[in-house]
């Protein structure tokens, strides 16, 4: 529980951290900030290839910026994460269960077919927003300031991924409607 609190912690204040520490800290220290946050991943090792890649990515990351001390390889992780989310829900759509259904699962629920098939859709949607948001983030990394970056991986796409969150519920309270009653 407090590794996942670090971690959400970590995540959330990266892009400030990396925004205000720019030009006043070498980006070879910022990069142990990056590297807190890989560490604060690895019991999550063990339940996703995800996590896996996404801890391996980010420690090639502190590499390059330790070894370069350009703030390039910082500003590139959150496209690392949205790589790695990406990944891990595709994936999900090749086996019979979908990453949204499998959260959904966790609540010991089974579902109907046309219920999986929806989880699916929302799977789908959620590899789309991905995609969307890795780019933006990566656009944003090489081209625009660390100030624009900063408010758009710190700030934006956290917006963004909780009106996604918040129309899909809804789109699911009238599926639910619908289907069952």
């Amino acid at each position: 529980m407090l590794m996942t609190v670090l971690t959400v912690a970590l995540t959330l204040l990266y892009p400030l951290a990396i925004w205000l520490g720019h030009g006043k800290v070498e980006p070879r220290w910022l990069a142990m900030l990056l590297l807190a946050a890989a560490v604060t991943r690895l019991p999550a090792l063990r339940l996703s290839g995800a996590a896996r890649w996404s801890v391996a990515g980010a420690l090639v990351l502190v590499a390059c910026a330790i070894w370069s001390n350009l703030l390039l390889p910082l500003k590139l992780y959150p496209v690392l994460v949205n790589a790695a989310l990406l990944g891990g829900f595709a994936y999900s759509l090749t086996t019979p269960v979908s990453a949204v259904e499998r959260m959904a699962r966790l609540r010991g629920e089974d579902f109907p077919p046309v219920a999986q098939a929806y989880m699916r859709n929302v799977t789908k949607v959620w590899c789309g927003f991905f995609i969307v948001n890795g780019a933006i983030a990566l656009g944003t990394a090489l081209w625009a300031s660390e100030a624009a970056w900063s408010l758009y991986t710190g700030v934006i796409s956290y917006a963004l991924m909780g009106l996604l969150f918040g129309v899909e519920y809804l789109v699911r309270l009238r599926f639910k409607r619908l289907h069952h009653g």
